[in-house]
Parts: structure tokens; C-alpha cells; sequence
């Protein structure tokens, strides 16, 4: 199975990134303008905050722009709700309803550590910039 899917590895990667991005952007557009079944939660700063960067960050991450930088923010982002909202409720994730936050920030610190990718708008700068 790894042979096969090694030679579709940037496809996939690109595809993964794409939509956890896109996902998570959706969490941002609930937060700032009660779209998708949320509520507009401009009065509270943190979660206005959160909002933008979830916006904003999955955005550039399904883009693929700055998506390193972008990913990196929202891993944090996400570190710092798990931590602050969620642990409260106990130690396991599972039983804290804190899974999403704690995979969000594993997936975000993966693309983080790779970047955009070779399917992404910086992949595409790049190119016409050589």
C-alpha cells in the first residue's frame, strides 16, 4: 500500500491541507458572522481573536499561501483552546470533547513542519518568480 500511495504523496498532502484548511476556516466564519449553524461572538475579544485566525489561517492554509506560518499560528491556537477550555473537563480529550483541538493542532503542527507543499500558490510563486 505505501508504494502505491507514495507516488500520490503531494496530491494527498495537497488534499488534506485543502480541506482541514477549508474546515477550519469554517470554524473562523462562525465565530465572525454566525454562518453554518454558529453564533457571532464578535463582543468577546478571544473569541473574535480565534475567529480571524481561523478564518484568515485556514484560508492561507488550503491555499497553500504562507501555509507554514499559518499553520504554526493556528497549531497554537488550538494548543491554547484545548488547554483552556477543554482540560478543565478532565485529562482525556475523549471525555473533555476536546478531540477536534487536539487533532487540529497535531494536523497544523504537521503542515507546519512541511510547509505548503509543491501544489500550493507558493509553490506556483515560485515558479514564475524562476
Amino acid at each position: 500500500m505505501e508504494r502505491w500511495l507514495e507516488r500520490h504523496a503531494e496530491p494527498l498532502y495537497a488534499l488534506m491541507r485543502v480541506v482541514v484548511g477549508l474546515l477550519f476556516a469554517c470554524h473562523g466564519a462562525q465565530k465572525l458572522f454566525g454562518v453554518l449553524g454558529g453564533q457571532s461572538r464578535l463582543a468577546d475579544p478571544k473569541l473574535f481573536a480565534a475567529g480571524i485566525i481561523e478564518l484568515v489561517g485556514g484560508g492561507l492554509i488550503a491555499l497553500g499561501l504562507w501555509a507554514g506560518y499559518a499553520a504554526f499560528i493556528a497549531s497554537g491556537e488550538m494548543a491554547v483552546a484545548y488547554f483552556t477550555t477543554h482540560a478543565p473537563g478532565g485529562f482525556w480529550p475523549i471525555l473533555n470533547k476536546g478531540e477536534l483541538p487536539v487533532l487540529y493542532c497535531f494536523v497544523f503542527l504537521h503542515v507546519a513542519s512541511r510547509g505548503s507543499g509543491r501544489l500550493s500558490v507558493d509553490a506556483l510563486a515560485k515558479r514564475r518568480r524562476t
